[in-house]
């Protein structure tokens, strides 16, 4: 029986409510008046319920389409402007117990290279993410008690921070590792990390456990209530995510957003982020044995429906994507880019060879975080490596309420712009240089509050004459 406030997997994610619901769109998917209605709804900003959102995923009427389109445009410029927040992810181990049948990383194949960096190895990878000018990382590891305990992760948090080189420091530290307990979340609270990130890869608890045969990953209920464990822990910033390409997509939307209304409903707050991966090829693993593969027509409506249900909410897309579609979904609703990124465990500071292939999977964008930056600002864009809200204690409810009240860009705005001012002073190419002084000088005459605008050019000028980590 489903029930959004359940603290159990089953009844939160109902399948029975999942399969009628993609009923029910599919059944109205030509309903001009119902979906007007919604679309109408919708522009409110305050979101749409999983129901209403399918109907729209499932709409084939081209004008009410453009329709949808318009409005994601119009919300993700309301909440996040033409900011695109820029991170990267770290991978500190492959080492992996579970079977899962989509990931390299599966304890069964002998053939990929096993790594794990020492925290001498990871004060060289951090070393070269700051001199590339990353401010912000995602800890990736596999999921081994022995390999990889939780003691493990929490060393490598603790010398991340620590690692200041030139003007290079990391100020948040996201992590994207196996579901844990109560206990271990406030460890990784108390180490102070910023976001903790879990995918569920799918949400239909049969194929869930087809592809999860074995390890202590194949709990699919362990695994799902992972977010409550978190929360109850003390983190308030979470992300979500589903691989999509696993199973039917139409079933891993409507089971995102129905586990964003369930933290929502049941801890007080929905998730910081989603995740909208596609399975990519990797060693070991060919996506075309996966037959519910996400065309990116598709792909790109799904990213347009979410932003419409769920306005509040970070999305993410990653290097998995290519620049092309990268560039189509930016103004639909992502709010977050990975550049210059490596999915191999250690390969920041020496690329791998062929023969010594660590990767989670391949990257389709393989351009330079410079090359990223440049190509952002040339689309209009403002890179941001801002990491404030963190800092200042503006998570979980704090933040979403700000969101929610049209207040966030009052901090976000200047905060990317004296941070895009630091990477352009640190480390960007002349002609990324010349680009991005043009936007900031651009862009402060958007900043409405006279005092913040003008308090932000004082900290510009700061920021030119060698000082750092000015925030709002």
């Amino acid at each position: 029986m489903y029930d959004v406030k359940s603290k159990k997997a089953e009844e939160f994610i109902d399948d029975s409510e999942i399969l009628e619901t993609i009923s029910y769109a599919c059944q109205n998917k030509s309903n001009k008046e119902l979906i007007s209605s919604i679309i109408e709804k919708a522009e409110n900003f305050k979101g749409l319920s999983h129901r209403e959102a399918a109907v729209l995923l499932e709409c084939d009427l081209p004008e009410e389409n453009e329709k949808i389109f318009k409005l994601a445009k119009k919300i993700k410029q309301k909440f996040y402007g033409n900011r695109i927040v820029m991170f990267a992810p770290l991978y500190l181990s492959n080492y992996c117990v579970n079977g899962c049948t989509y990931c390299p990383y599966h304890y069964k194949n002998k053939h990929i290279s096993r790594k794990k960096l020492s925290q001498e190895d990871i004060v060289r990878e951090v070393t070269a993410l700051q001199d590339m000018g990353h401010k912000r990382l995602a800890l990736e590891a596999g999921e081994d008690p022995v390999n990889n305990p939780i003691e493990y992760i929490l060393e490598s948090i603790k010398t991340i921070y620590s690692i200041k080189h030139k003007n290079g420091a990391i100020r948040r530290v996201n992590v994207n590792i196996a579901a844990t307990t109560v206990e271990n979340y406030r460890k990784l609270k108390d180490a102070g990390i910023g976001t903790y990130i879990l995918f569920q890869e799918t949400y239909n608890k049969k194929s869930y456990e087809e592809l999860h045969p074995t390890g202590p990953k194949s709990n699919y209920a362990y695994h799902t209530e992972a977010m409550d464990r978190a929360m109850e822990g003390g983190i308030d910033d979470v992300g979500i995510g589903v691989l999509f390409g696993l199973n039917m997509y139409r079933y891993d939307f409507v089971g995102i957003l129905m586990h964003a209304e369930h933290l929502e409903a049941a801890m007080g707050v929905g998730p910081h982020t989603i995740s909208v991966p596609r399975i990519r090829p990797a060693d070991d693993i060919d996506p075309e044995n996966f037959s519910n593969a996400v065309s990116d027509e598709i792909f790109e409506k799904i990213v347009a429906v979410l932003r419409i249900a769920v306005p509040y909410t970070g999305m993410i897309i990653s290097t998995r994507e290519s620049q092309k579609t990268r560039e189509k979904v930016l103004d639909l609703g992502i709010s977050q880019i990975s550049g210059g990124s490596r999915t191999s465990v250690g390969g920041y500071a020496e690329e791998e060879s062929e023969d010594d292939n660590s990767s989670q999977f391949d990257i389709e964008d393989n351009r330079t975080l410079d090359e990223v930056v440049n190509w952002l600002l040339k689309l209009g864009y403002i890179p941001s490596f801002c990491t404030a809200c963190y800092r200042e204690g503006r998570t979980g409810d704090r933040f979403m309420t700000l969101v929610k009240a049209g207040q966030i860009a009052n901090c976000c705005q200047p905060n990317a712009l004296m941070t895009l001012k630091e990477y352009l002073e640190d480390y960007a190419s002349e002609d990324t240089k010349k680009t991005g002084e043009n936007v900031i000088k651009n862009e402060l005459s958007e900043i409405t509050s006279e005092k913040v605008r003008e308090l932000a050019i004082k900290n510009l000028k700061e920021i030119e004459n060698g000082s750092r980590d000015f925030r709002f």
